[in-house]
């Protein structure tokens, strides 16, 4: 060690040949950085960096290490670069060897490895969307996005979005650890071993490796919740969806017309089928050419939306990123003018081969071409879509460059900077997200935009949210729809969902109705298949499931005010509508192991089925009573229950004691409250939705308390409480 320079929450190390900057921020969050990397520039923080801790201070440790001692967390720094992470009690959560660099001969941009060992009974989540989660087990994962070019499975790893965010569960705590390097990289987890009462515990390892960037990461410690909020906090609260993108979405490769489009919306008409968006994609366009309309086949679009708009349904339009490289289409020419698309080191357009055959791809890492494509959007709000989906953006192109992107020797702007496709690409999508949010911003201020994307990066819930992308239609990848959109929520994007029923081939009428009633519990919820499978409307599969699946849809309506409460506690606090069942106690090793179950906010519990033939399944319970939510049957936790799981219906369990809102027989919102467990109170909070300009009003806080063989609901408020201004109707009494 070379010597120490302190400074505000934390210093800088000195080693023989490198330097370690240490910073403690405000919020509790833990930055570090080698050889001069700091926080800024990045694309994942929103806004500036957090301030320093005026608390923490670098200090001398034993054996000639030095130590940040903060109020949440410990950091401790060997002689030798070895950086530990502790709790305020000084347990170990994530042990950082010194890291290793290989500097090309040539010069350019240093590779780089970072190990790290973590406790034996630890568990990894996150790495963003992975089909074979939620928990990560041993074995290597690839962070670049890619498209899989088909329908894939839990076995198909990369995907659309990846991010170098990993959330570690343990005994001893839980922790978050990003690092900010948007790069090719790898990561190879090992999980631990105890040595059942030996002493010979083999701890969990992780091994990054990184083709370029800074080496700089942040670590938050806390709860669960605590961490999510200060990840929240660094990369930005997520964006509130309108209410309408939080009901029942329809859409398809291949609607073809608007009478086909009318077609679909009378058949959930007729049979009182609640719908709130329909889908476009590229079929409506002219040629395959983003931002026109196919004038044969859909000829008065906007009048078409107008009229779906009175029904209460928005129109979705797709968009993708490649622009046809052909003088006279207007988004081409535009976008030549102003130098806007992606070149190569000699200057000259870079070309690759999507739907509308050759294309250019805007540079979204410039900012004035993030305001241009942003304007573009207009055109589509003219046409009547009230919403958008970002396809294609990794970005893909069919061309043969060794890999479907464009060519790592592509050039970006990267805010300034410069640079090539091996730093921009996992950002690209990011970017393009930001500049469609912005637009919309701009273009229509008295709306929230609604953007969601099949690719991204760390930040990129500050824009909208994601679908997990064409899934393979079959059981797996049913399974694998719910592990992407439980990972997805554990790196801080809050707002997704699958294709229901899967982007290719023809579900059963079983395994469609079983995806089903898994969608209708999950934030994006949207049926979807691709141009030559088979259709999704709950029609198609029959009377039974047609039933069945009425039932599923009016629930989803049913509980559309807690969806918005949860929109808005997302965005207030980070935390994501889906959690793991682990989410309130993560030192729950069985809890830990559930991964065909999930929370819905803290008052559901929802327990979908994953297999064939299931009637009646396995639920492993937190601690305390939970209420079937038909039966009204009470069960014990924490411990594994068996429940009833007919083909009408999956699992769905209440919390004794929560308070739920719920839409009532007249359309207005009452309060559905769980009995308290004798001696108990209970609660739950609501967010009224503020209509589409608003952020919303004031959280409503309710108590609910056990009186004799009564329950009393109450409003807590500044003063005092006082009563309910809604209907409230107990169920669990009996």
């Amino acid at each position: 060690m070379a010597g120490v320079e302190p400074g505000p929450g934390g210093g800088v190390i000195r080693f023989g040949r490198s330097e370690l900057r240490i910073t403690v921020t405000v919020n509790g969050a833990v930055f570090w950085g080698w050889d001069g990397a700091g926080p800024e520039p990045s694309y994942a923080l929103a806004g500036s960096c957090p301030e320093p801790d005026p608390r923490a201070v670098l200090e001398p440790d034993k054996d000639g290490g030095w130590r940040v001692v903060a109020e949440r967390v410990t950091v401790v720094v060997s002689r030798h670069g070895a950086v530990q992470v502790c709790t305020p009690g000084g347990v170990t959560l994530r042990h950082d060897l010194p890291p290793r660099w290989w500097e090309p001969v040539g010069g350019g941009t240093a590779r780089w490895l970072q190990r790290s060992e973590v406790a034996a009974d630890a568990r990894f989540f996150g790495l963003g969307g992975r089909a074979s989660g939620p928990r990560l087990r041993s074995g290597s994962y690839r962070l670049w996005n890619t498209d899989p070019g088909r329908a894939f499975g839990p076995e198909v790893d990369p995907l659309y979005l990846t991010m170098p965010v990993q959330l570690v569960v343990a005994d001893a705590g839980t922790h978050l650890v990003f690092h900010d390097s948007t790069w090719d990289g790898t990561v190879v987890l090992r999980e631990g071993e105890e040595g059942a009462g030996s002493g010979h515990d083999r701890a969990g390892r992780c091994e990054l490796r990184m083709d370029g960037g800074p080496l700089r990461c942040w670590v938050i410690v806390g709860t669960p919740a605590r961490v999510l909020a200060t990840w929240a906090s660094l990369t930005g609260v997520p964006a509130l969806p309108p209410a309408w993108a939080l009901g029942h979405h329809h859409a398809r490769w291949g609607f073809g017309s608007e009478q086909e489009v009318r077609r679909v919306v009378a058949g959930y008409q007729e049979r009182d089928l609640p719908l709130d968006a329909v889908h476009l994609d590229i079929d409506h366009y002219d040629g395959d050419q983003v931002f026109t309309v196919d004038q044969e086949r859909f000829p008065k679009l906007p009048v078409l939306a107008e009229e779906l708009r009175r029904d209460g349904i928005r129109l979705v339009s797709i968009v993708d990123p490649a622009v046809k490289a052909a003088p006279g289409n207007a988004v081409y020419d535009g976008g030549s003018a102003r130098d806007a698309f992606v070149r190569d080191g000699s200057g000259r357009e870079v070309r690759g081969v999507v739907w509308a055959g050759e294309s250019v791809f805007p540079d979204f890492t410039r900012a004035r071409v993030r305001e241009w494509w942003g304007g573009l959007y207009a055109e589509r709000l003219a046409q009547g879509f009230a919403g958008f989906w970002h396809d294609m953006n990794e970005p893909t192109s069919f061309s043969a460059f060794g890999e479907p992107t464009l060519p790592r020797s592509a050039r970006h702007d990267l805010e300034g900077r410069g640079g090539d496709h091996r730093e921009a690409h996992n950002v690209y999508a990011l970017c393009m997200a930001r500049a469609g949010y912005e637009g919309l911003r701009e273009l229509a201020p008295e709306e929230r935009p609604f953007v969601f994307s099949r690719s991204g990066w760390a930040g990129m819930q500050r824009y909208g949210g994601t679908w997990s992308g064409d899934v393979a239609t079959g059981w797996p990848g049913l399974r694998a729809s719910l592990s992407l959109v439980l990972g997805l929520g554990l790196c801080g994007v809050p707002y997704s969902g699958p294709d229901v029923g899967g982007f290719d081939g023809s579900p059963s009428p079983e395994l469609y109705l079983r995806w089903f009633q898994l969608g209708a519990y999950l934030p994006l919820f949207r049926t979807h298949a691709g141009l030559r499978a088979g259709r999704r409307e709950p029609w198609e599969f029959g009377a039974e499931v047609l039933e069945h699946a009425r039932v599923a849809l009016l629930e989803r309506r049913r509980l559309l005010p807690y969806w918005v409460t949860l929109a808005y506690l997302a965005r207030r606090t980070g935390a994501p509508y889906v959690r793991p069942v682990w989410w309130g106690s993560p030192e729950d090793r069985a809890l830990r192991g559930c991964e065909d179950a999930f929370l819905l906010g803290d008052a559901l519990l929802v327990a979908p089925v994953l297999d064939p033939g299931v009637k009646r399944r396995a639920v492993q319970l937190p601690r305390g009573r939970w209420y079937d939510t038909v039966t009204e049957e009470a069960y014990e936790g924490p411990g594994q229950v068996y429940v009833n799981a007919p083909l009408s219906r999956i699992p769905v369990l209440a919390r004794a004691g929560a308070v739920i809102p719920v839409r009532g027989a007249d359309g207005e919102v009452e309060l559905e409250v769980w009995a308290p467990a004798r001696g108990r109170t209970g609660g739950g909070l609501v967010v009224p939705d503020a209509g589409d300009g608003g952020d919303g009003p004031e959280t409503e806080r309710y108590v609910a308390r056990r009186q004799g063989r009564s329950v009393v609901v109450t409003r807590e408020r500044e003063g005092g409480s006082a009563q309910p201004p809604y209907p409230v109707r107990v169920r669990g009494l009996g």
